[in-house]
């Protein structure tokens, strides 16, 4: 699992702004998997973000599910991302998992969370 998973990223969003965000599970075939964090302002739809990381992750020979989505406000010059919302289409992803995530990728910024809004 290691090697297959080693290339692929944690956390990819983008650096400024409000935009959707989905948490998705990426495994090799037959293995145990990890959560990923993929959010982007480019995407009208969660599903816009999921069918490209899935896209990109089945030409490396993994599989990935959508366990739910939601939106960043991500405020790189007061350091603070906040982690909310849900998506119509794959509900509701784990804030507190995407939080811990963020947080391990941006360990000097204050990261919150709340179920509440769009």
């Amino acid at each position: 699992m290691a090697a297959e998973l080693s290339g692929v990223r944690d956390v990819e969003i983008d650096g400024d702004g409000v935009f959707k965000y989905v948490l998705v599970r990426v495994r090799a075939p037959g293995a145990p998997g990890k959560d990923v964090v993929r959010g982007h302002g480019w995407a009208e739809y969660h599903a816009d973000i999921y069918e490209r990381t899935a896209a990109e992750l089945a030409r490396q020979g993994l599989e990935c599910e959508c366990l739910g989505g939601g939106r960043l406000a991500h405020r790189p010059q007061e350091r603070k991302i906040h982690v909310y919302g849900y998506s119509v289409g794959f509900g509701r992803a784990d804030h507190s998992v995407t939080t811990e995530k963020l947080k391990a990728e941006y360990p000097d910024y204050e990261i919150t969370w709340a179920d509440e809004g769009y």
